[in-house]
């Protein structure tokens, strides 16, 4: 979900720049709420599980596609996947430009001998990379945030209970891998210090992770599970709300950071070097693990591959210094909210 919330900045220039600009997004169905706020663009719904799926699947996408016809076709996300409908559009002499991954340059960064460790373009940059590459030239000097979501009654009346005089802190401490989730009893240790003076809210999905928060929210005052909120759709009305969102590298970073909210990210065998820090995020408000002690840092793009003597690693990020960080952003004054 992170690489789909990525693309929400450089839509933004696209369509600032080009109002007439019409498009079809082709993507699941439950990222549909990330673009909510795009009334021009048209949804195409993929379905890799079942008429999608394999070779045969994808030539029955590609054939549902052309259909559309599209004058000009963006492959924004670049795996195989795609790769197998660029060749198909290619072939049929379609007008199709894919982003660079910088596949080479990551090899070298994640390397466990002769790493070169310096910074990647970030992946937003890249995603307007290929709308040039279209002819559409645009960058992300234009883009501008918009305002946060209005608060709808549904999700008002699920949240009735919590603080509204506090200020909001979204902690989202899981991620798909081990090797980029921090610590949950130092996450524990920081739910319950920022709960006593702010509202917290919980951001998870499935049965272990709601497990895991649901205990969280009934043993703290001011906490509260955004599990319950039943959908993507309400969790970012409370996500583009909220004051400070505390996430590892992982999907709610972006999501937040795509409303303007403050991140913190806490990196683990990623890093930010890697392209995929939040947008606009500030570098001090990425907490590393500690690299003098851990050389190999970063192990691979997605923290899946954990070096042995590395499944520590993150305990090296200091939780003083996270909840230190966290006041130091929660100083700023209240975030506009929509309610």
């Amino acid at each position: 979900m992170g690489d789909v919330a990525m693309t929400v900045p450089a839509l933004r220039c696209l369509f600032k720049k080009y109002p007439d600009c019409k498009i079809t997004l082709a993507t699941k169905k439950a990222y549909r709420p990330i673009f909510r706020e795009f009334q021009e663009i048209n949804f195409y719904d993929v379905d890799f599980n079942n008429r999608h799926k394999g070779i045969k699947g994808l030539w029955t996408l590609f054939k549902e596609l052309k259909k559309l016809k599209p004058t000009h076709i963006a492959d924004l996300h670049s795996v195989i996947r795609t790769h197998f409908l660029y060749f198909f559009f290619k072939i049929n002499l379609f007008k199709i430009k894919r982003v660079d991954k910088q596949r080479t340059e990551r090899k070298k960064l994640f390397r466990k001998k002769n790493k070169i460790f310096k910074p990647l373009t970030p992946v937003q940059f890249k995603y307007c990379e290929v709308f040039n590459k279209l002819g559409f030239n645009i960058d992300l000097t234009s883009h501008q945030f918009v305002d946060p979501f209005i608060i709808n009654n549904e999700t008002q009346q699920i949240i009735y209970e919590i603080n509204n005089k506090l200020k909001w802190v979204g902690v989202a401490p899981f991620a798909s891998f081990n090797g980029k989730t921090y610590p949950l009893d130092l996450m524990q240790q920081l739910v319950a210090f920022l709960q006593r003076d702010h509202q917290v809210f919980l951001f998870g999905n499935g049965e272990f992770e709601t497990g895991k928060l649901e205990i969280w929210a009934n043993a703290y005052q001011n906490v509260f599970g955004a599990y319950k909120l039943g959908s993507l759709y309400n969790e970012l009305e409370i996500i583009s709300n909220l004051d400070l969102m505390i996430s590892m590298d992982s999907a709610n970073g972006h999501l937040a950071a795509n409303y303007g909210v403050p991140v913190i990210t806490l990196w683990g065998l990623t890093h930010p070097f890697g392209g995929f820090a939040p947008f606009s995020s500030n570098s001090e408000n990425m907490i590393i693990s500690n690299r003098e002690l851990f050389p190999k840092i970063p192990t691979s793009a997605y923290g899946k591959k954990i070096p042995k003597g590395y499944e520590k690693a993150m305990r090296t990020i200091n939780y003083n210094d996270v909840a230190a960080r966290c006041l130091k952003i929660l100083e700023n004054p209240k975030h506009h909210r929509n309610l």
